[in-house]
């Protein structure tokens, strides 16, 4: 798993740039996959949610939106210059619920046990450097009945692996390169990825750490899977 100084470092280096090069990377298709986790959680209506490892604070942003006013969205990092991000775009919406950012560690979280209704986390959790500590963490702020849902990258369809490794190794580090500056950071993206649980071996973590009625969703041709737990 990896190492969180180096992550937190290599996040915050790039930012300024991030956004701009996870459209390009994506072809937008991002912003399609956080929908489908916001319409997820929406149905819950839930009152308090915490959007971990918020980044510049997609999801979070999105959900403030879309969820009542007397709900309550929290995103939280632990790369500061990331929450500046999330921040500058924050103020620049018109959001239902109420939203704040700030710095927490997710193998740590500064919140008291039960106090959220949901928890999400979007491309944030393969970067954990212990994903079991991590879950029993989410659990723990989870009030009993509440949603656990992770958007994360996880390994396609058989058919389409060659294709898909093939820009992960070569196209996507160039690409990255050209838009941030960093092609090693999107060469350590492409190893995560490469190395992360699949859809099935996940759903194993996540009941280990005692949640409970697992669903998984797999999305285009399975590079990216939803899974929803119940703590």
């Amino acid at each position: 798993m990896p190492e969180a100084n180096k992550v937190n470092a290599m996040f915050a280096e790039i930012a300024g740039r991030y956004d701009r090069a996870n459209r390009v990377l994506s072809g937008c298709v991002d912003r399609y996959w956080r929908w489908r986790v916001i319409r997820k959680i929406a149905k819950m209506h839930p009152d308090t949610v915490l959007d971990l490892a918020t980044g510049s604070g997609d999801l979070a942003i999105a959900l403030a939106k879309k969820l009542s006013a007397d709900s309550e969205v929290i995103g939280m990092d632990f790369c500061e210059p990331m929450l500046e991000q999330a921040r500058m775009k924050a103020k620049k919406t018109h959001a239902a619920a109420k939203l704040s950012f700030c710095w927490g560690d997710g193998l740590n979280l500064p919140l008291d046990n039960a106090s959220m209704d949901a928890v999400s986390i979007a491309f944030g959790f393969r970067n954990f450097e212990d994903r079991h500590r991590g879950l029993l963490e989410m659990k723990r702020v989870l009030r009993p009945g509440g949603s656990l849902f992770i958007l994360e990258f996880s390994q396609p369809y058989f058919w389409f692996k060659p294709f898909y490794y093939l820009y992960l190794k070569w196209m996507l580090p160039r690409l990255a390169g050209w838009l941030t500056g960093r092609s090693d950071a999107y060469d350590y993206l492409a190893g995560s990825i490469a190395s992360f649980p699949d859809v099935a071996s996940l759903s194993k973590e996540i009941q280990s750490a005692g949640f409970s009625k697992i669903q998984s969703t797999r999305l285009t041709f399975g590079i990216v899977a939803i899974h929803q737990a119940v703590a």
